[in-house]
């Protein structure tokens, strides 16, 4: 897939998620989508109510091995979740200007 493709893949769903892709977003928006509630959800990944809403707040980071997890829990790319992990954590960090880009050995 080439860049420009990436790029306005990235600008549509920051559109819809109201704001720049994070790990937090993407777990809110599947959520909202399943119609499922923050306890439901917080169930499936094995975490409470109150970690789940801080990390779709922003307010808590996941590891990429946990990320991993979710990926896998909920049946999707876990090269995807591990990006977003990753990325959440730079963003944090004041490295927003680097975008990560993975691929498995």
């Amino acid at each position: 897939m080439s860049t420009k493709v990436k790029s306005r893949a990235r600008k549509l769903l920051e559109k819809f998620t109201s704001g720049p892709s994070s790990l937090g977003r993407t777990l809110a928006s599947i959520r909202k989508g399943e119609g499922v509630t923050l306890e439901e959800f917080g169930k499936t990944l094995g975490i409470s109510r109150s970690h789940l809403l801080d990390i779709e707040k922003g307010r808590k980071l996941v590891s990429a091995e946990l990320a991993s997890a979710y990926a896998r829990k909920l049946g999707y790319s876990e090269k995807q979740f591990i990006r977003l992990s990753l990325q959440d954590s730079l963003n944090r960090q004041g490295l927003g200007k680097y975008h990560v880009e993975i691929e498995a050995a």
